[in-house]
């Protein structure tokens, strides 16, 4: 148990137990006390610079969308699908706000776990049980959607050259484990160059989105086919889900959000960086305004160079942006391209996925909120990080692409639960901070005051609350059990499973706990 000096600080077991503490003016690693209460493990191996290309590269809002955009457009059509990103960026600005505001006040690679624990109180324990347990499965889920849109990528840059081949759900499945594990192993065995790693997808990624934009912006003009109307690409709606032209804009928002619905992802990443409760915040802002901007203009550049929408739905293709690439570029050999140019940063954005996962079941384990808690709380002493969590997450990851072998609608229900997870997370987090009117935390660098604080968190609130029906909708009507929405279904029967480990481990769970950032036996820079 810590104890706390006379000066404020914060005593370590070592010392509590009567021993000496160091001369040294500096504490010692044991005496390291981060803002999550716990001893200080992991080494600081992220700048601000690293930590902003890790935010933006496991955002990766262009690839996302693209990735889904031929199913997005059936709410809409292209219109729809860029008037439904905008509004729920906007939304998802606002949650990303309310979320910075906790990470600067507790920056903890707990994330939502630890600020779901404060803000609520005396419901504090179960509160941030379930908004761990719900975040933790969200990145599992996300992981495996990138490894998903890796696989397909893959086959379909050989199903281009090879216009015989027919792909079948093992050729993914294949391609789907050697981008799972390759990613894994770059994390297990790599956390020193984990940096340089981000550094190098937040090139890849901006590079890459300015290849794509002036490829698919020139060549329809160099082909001499040339561009999509502006009517098609702004004006021309195309409802094609069946439901009424508003609730289709609404349920449209499911593909944005897919895109840039990962506000937390750097959170987990404070126990790493030097001043969390400042660079937190900062790399949550530019991953949204770097995930925005490349996102809109890689959106307005694809619809133009789009010359037959019916033959792209025709096309029994794994991954349709192919043929988008194909007509933008009018050469097999030009789709290729861009799908390699699209598939780099896709691959990094599959590491930093696994980073964070990782370090999200890890700080779920040393609360002692995880079967096996203590072999999954270890912290490698020879790579430095959270080696067995991580390995758990590829393992889940490669059961969830047995499942795709199986069924595709089955492995889609369970990627496709990725949102509504991860924003009930955020609920667990923002709701109580707003009901017990922002008053359970000392606010950190980043504060929003006033009545602009109750707003924001407000209407993050309204949007999260409604949106998690209106996304367990079927997507489109009149539907049948192929095109049934599952998602529901498979958060339900999650969260029960959840609900029966908090009933048997309650009582040897104590959550995280509060240290003010004010404490002077805090970890170096932590505060």
């Amino acid at each position: 148990m810590e104890q706390e000096k006379q000066d404020g600080t914060v005593l370590s077991a070592k010392e509590s137990n009567g021993q000496s503490p160091p001369q040294s003016p500096e504490h010692s690693v044991e005496t390291l006390i981060n803002p999550s209460g716990h001893k200080q493990e992991l080494e600081r191996n992220f700048s601000l610079l690293s930590l902003c290309a890790v935010a933006i590269t496991t955002g990766n809002t262009w690839v996302a969308i693209g990735g889904s955009v031929v199913v997005a457009i059936y709410n809409g059509g292209p219109p729809g699908v860029l008037y439904e990103f905008i509004t729920v960026s906007v939304c998802y600005w606002l949650i990303a706000a309310s979320i910075a505001e906790l990470a600067s006040a507790m920056p903890s690679s707990s994330g939502v776990y630890h600020w779901a624990t404060v803000t609520a109180g005396r419901y504090g324990r179960p509160c941030g049980y379930f908004a761990g347990w719900w975040n933790f499965l969200a990145w599992v889920f996300g992981a495996a959607s990138i490894s998903s849109i890796l696989a397909n990528q893959t086959v379909s840059m050989y199903a281009i050259f090879h216009p015989a081949f027919v792909p079948k759900p093992w050729h993914t499945f294949v391609s789907y484990v050697i981008c799972t594990w390759l990613s894994c192993f770059i994390v297990l065995f790599g956390n020193r160059s984990l940096p340089m790693v981000g550094n190098i997808g937040g090139f890849l990624i901006i590079a890459g989105v300015f290849i794509c934009i002036v490829v698919c912006a020139a060549m329809p003009t160099v082909n001499g086919v040339g561009h999509a109307s502006n009517a098609f690409v702004w004006k021309e709606w195309q409802n094609m889900a069946g439901y009424s032209d508003g609730f289709v804009f609404v349920a449209g928002m499911l593909n944005g959000a897919f895109a840039v619905g990962t506000p937390d992802c750097v959170s987990h990443l404070a126990e790493e960086i030097p001043n969390p409760s400042r660079n937190i915040p900062k790399a949550m802002l530019f991953q949204f305004a770097i995930g925005f901007m490349t996102a809109f203009f890689y959106l307005i550049s694809l619809f133009y160079s789009i010359q037959d929408l019916d033959a792209i739905f025709e096309q029994a293709s794994v991954f349709p942006l192919a043929y988008i690439y194909r007509q933008a570029t009018g050469t097999d050999a030009g789709a290729v391209g861009l799908l390699v140019v699209t598939f780099l940063p896709t691959f990094i954005t599959c590491v930093g996925c696994y980073i964070t996962a990782g370090r999200t079941f890890w700080t779920l384990s040393r609360d002692n909120a995880t079967p096996f808690a203590p072999f999954f709380a270890t912290i490698s002493p020879v790579f430095h990080n959270p080696f067995n969590a991580t390995v758990l997450c590829g393992v889940i990851c490669t059961l969830m692409g047995c499942i795709y072998v199986g069924s595709t609608v089955a492995f889609n229900a369970f990627v496709g639960s990725f949102i509504i997870l991860s924003t009930l997370s955020y609920l667990c987090a923002i709701l109580p901070h707003l009901i017990s009117g922002r008053k359970n935390i000392q606010p950190g660098w980043f504060w929003m005051h006033g009545a602009i604080g109750y707003v924001v968190n407000a209407i993050s609130c309204v949007y999260i609350m409604a949106f998690i029906v209106i996304f367990c909708f079927p997507y489109y009507a009149p539907f049948d059990l192929a095109a049934m929405n599952w998602s529901s279904l498979i958060t339900g029967g999650l969260s029960l499973f959840v609900a029966a480990f908090w009933f048997w481990r309650q009582g040897d769970y104590q959550g995280p706990r509060l240290v003010s950032l004010d404490e002077a036996a805090l970890a170096k820079d932590a505060a």
